[in-house]
């Protein structure tokens, strides 16, 4: 790694130029127009290519994944892809245009997806449009099923070797310290946070215990805006949180509304899910333990990143009293639904 690359901790020398001039490094020709896409915690941009359709570039955040991580999340997109489940892997530079690319260039890279810089690693994605999933369309949830059977069925052939593990520790003990520690609570609400939490934490743990689940590689972070729907079905982008987990890390967020209207539709996820992939029941008792943990992860997903400028500009209400108010009620209202009966499939 060059100098300039160990250097780099953050975003602030990415400019449209650098963004542009990257993409151009790789033998395409921009037509000098750039779109930021809606992401914060890496940078995405629809980069426009002179008589071609735009390339989505990915900017990795400094620091968050080792090459290794980056490369076995492509790997796992690739591998769906090739058994023609709709999930969008990276371009591999082999896959771009030869004639674009310099002899040199040719024949010193061999199918590489993670590219460099000036300090940043990117990877270059074929555009695809698409509206969220209408979750409330049985129909739609019946589809979304059957394909998450069929990356699950694939998740479960092979662990990850490096993508971390979907686990307490670091979705609720981390996130919790961080916040305390680097003084985002205010201490109006400190002894009634450390309360809360603590008592999540031990619902959650003894759920984990009871309840222990299949661990196979997944989407990660499946909810709606990373499924986007075309006349010809949905497909998945943005593997970037893949990691290791339960099964039903990648269903529960399909659910919405009262608890009857999540059974119903859970009914239909899972019809089609079982065609493909067997799923454990068991693992029912883990969602609103699943639901806990992202409440405490957002929170303190949120205060990690309060230094990058793009994080106060897009959360303005984050860390105010406002907004510690409403979290802490609503971590009440997720302890009280943790000690209800799990979601039931009836016939």
């Amino acid at each position: 790694m060059s100098n300039t690359q160990s250097t780099i901790k953050d975003y602030s020398r990415l400019d449209p130029d650098t963004v542009i001039n990257a993409v151009e490094s790789m033998g395409y020709y921009s037509d000098a127009r750039i779109l930021a896409l809606n992401s914060y915690e890496n940078r995405v941009y629809q980069i426009g290519i002179e008589d071609q359709q735009p390339l989505i570039a990915k900017f990795y955040r400094p620091g968050r994944w080792s090459e290794q991580q980056i490369l076995e999340e492509h790997q796992f997109s690739q591998e769906l892809y090739e058994l023609d489940i709709p999930a969008i892997p990276p371009l591999y530079l082999a896959q771009l245009s030869s004639a674009q690319l310099s002899p040199d260039q040719q024949s010193a890279t061999e199918k590489k997806s993670l590219l460099h810089y000036k300090g940043y690693r990117f990877s270059l994605y074929q555009r695809h449009g698409g509206r969220a999933p209408e979750l409330t369309d049985m129909d739609q949830l019946y589809r979304l099923g059957k394909l998450m059977g069929r990356i699950h069925a694939v998740g479960k052939m092979k662990p990850f070797e490096h993508r971390p593990l979907l686990s307490i520790d670091s979705f609720i003990k981390k996130p919790f310290a961080y916040i305390l520690e680097h003084n985002f609570m205010p201490t109006l609400f400190q002894e009634s946070y450390k309360a809360i939490v603590s008592d999540i934490l031990q619902h959650v743990e003894k759920n984990f215990q009871q309840f222990p689940p299949d661990i196979i590689r997944l989407h990660g972070d499946c909810h709606a805006g990373n499924i986007l729907w075309t006349d010809n079905g949905p497909h998945f982008v943005d593997f970037d949180d893949s990691r290791s987990g339960p099964a039903v890390q990648d269903l529960w967020m399909l659910l919405s509304g009262e608890r009857h209207e999540q059974e119903m539709q859970l009914r239909e996820v899972l019809e089609g899910y079982n065609e493909f992939c067997d799923f454990n029941l068991t693992e029912l008792n883990l969602i609103e333990s699943l639901r806990s943990m992202r409440i405490v992860h957002y929170a303190g997903w949120l205060a990690k990143r309060w230094n990058d400028p793009a994080f106060p500009r897009a959360f303005p209400w984050f860390n105010t009293e406002s907004f510690w108010g409403e979290h802490i009620l609503q971590l009440k209202e997720q302890l009280a639904i943790l000690q209800e009966p799990p979601l039931q499939l009836y016939p």
